[in-house]
């Protein structure tokens, strides 16, 4: 992925983040930790579009974060702003394989890409969950651009 149609293509919810001078550490660049709020920003804002969080307050079944990781390509660094992206790689038995990215306005670039494993839970139990059929419809339909 290497420009932004690559990147517009590849995530179908993006949200829109400014660099906050208070990211950034003591070599000039945004945190690596910061990294991950950035995906967390992106990870929900896809959440809320198929509709994981009502039905988390609901039914209290809802997404955990299992394992995450993140490729830096190139460092961010204050002022810019940043595009995050989400989009699922692959359906799971019990959730699903996120992938993030993030595309700096002031570099046009995208500086970093990272992946998410998302496992569905019963809150009131603890136990794992296959995702419903519903949510797999609605992510299906979400990543085909409908």
């Amino acid at each position: 992925m290497k420009n932004r149609t690559e990147f517009d293509q590849a995530f179908p919810v993006q949200v829109s983040l400014p660099v906050q001078w208070g990211e950034m550490d003591a070599f000039g660049h945004v945190n690596n930790t910061i990294y991950f709020k950035y995906f967390e920003t992106a990870r929900l804002a896809y959440f809320n579009q198929v509709g994981v969080m009502e039905d988390m307050q609901k039914n209290q079944l809802g997404p955990i974060l299992a394992e995450t990781q993140a490729r830096f390509k190139r460092p961010l660094k204050f002022p810019d702003q940043v595009i995050a992206g989400a989009n699922v790689l692959e359906h799971q038995a019990f959730g699903f394989l996120m992938q993030y990215g993030l595309y700096s306005e002031q570099q046009q670039a995208v500086t970093t890409l990272g992946t998410g494993r998302i496992v569905m839970v019963d809150y009131h139990s603890g136990a794992k969950v296959k995702p419903s059929e519903k949510l797999i419809a609605l992510v299906n339909q979400l990543q085909q651009g409908q």
